[in-house]
């Protein structure tokens, strides 16, 4: 089937590799905060990552890579040129003009106003494949597919480094935001997403500095 991604296992060889250079930290109120400056700071391991992306979306038949703000500005660039697509920037509101917005939306640090798109960078019947760095409650991730999904475009897929699977389809009574059903509910039960990394093995803790203070700036 042409249209399907090349598989690559989550948590498999490569994916154990980079996971070695991912620390979490203590950060935004959140115990772990995985910081992807672990892997850019490594130019083989960056790479690899490109490398595992383009190989997985080389076949699938897309029109555009979307990235979106701001993690995402970082990773879906060097993947797009790989494979010789446009890359598109699904941005927070008031930072490009000629946009529609995305209703506002729920994210692990609380509500969001929405995010913007370009009306003229996606066409009817585009297929556009959207890069973030991670996906927990899948909040962000909503918010750019209903961008895409306002210009009749369509999302082949989400793709993200690493994917927190306890948001899943956390069990009733958790408290956890459940992504599955949230999705369902914004009629995005059809975009699926991929993640190549879970929390099962981020076991990396960053070394803190004496006096380290958790400064993020949405507690």
């Amino acid at each position: 089937n042409p249209i399907m991604a090349t598989a690559y296992d989550q948590d498999g060889a490569e994916a154990r590799e980079i996971a070695k250079v991912i620390p979490y930290f203590p950060f935004k109120g959140i115990p772990r905060f995985y910081d992807i400056a672990g892997f850019l700071s490594k130019p083989e391991v960056f790479q690899k990552i490109v490398d595992v992306f383009v190989e997985r979306y080389r076949g699938i038949g897309i029109d555009a890579v979307a990235g979106m703000d701001a993690r995402g500005f970082v990773l879906g660039p060097p993947i797009a040129l790989a494979l010789k697509k446009p890359f598109i920037m699904i941005r927070k509101k008031g930072k490009m003009p000629n946009c529609i917005e995305s209703d506002s939306y729920e994210c692990e640090y609380g509500k969001r106003s929405g995010m913007c798109l370009q009306r003229d960078a996606v066409k009817k019947g585009d297929r556009i494949l959207i890069i973030d760095d991670l996906v927990a409650t899948g909040g962000t991730l909503s918010a750019g597919i209903q961008c895409v999904k306002m210009l009749e475009g369509i999302v082949v897929e989400c793709a993200c480094v690493v994917e927190l699977k306890m948001f899943i389809d956390p069990p009733e009574g958790s408290g956890l935001p459940n992504r599955t059903k949230m999705f369902e509910e914004c009629g995005m039960g059809d975009v699926p997403v991929w993640g190549l990394i879970s929390e099962d093995i981020l076991t990396e803790e960053a070394a803190l500095p004496e006096g380290y203070v958790d400064d993020g700036e949405e507690h």
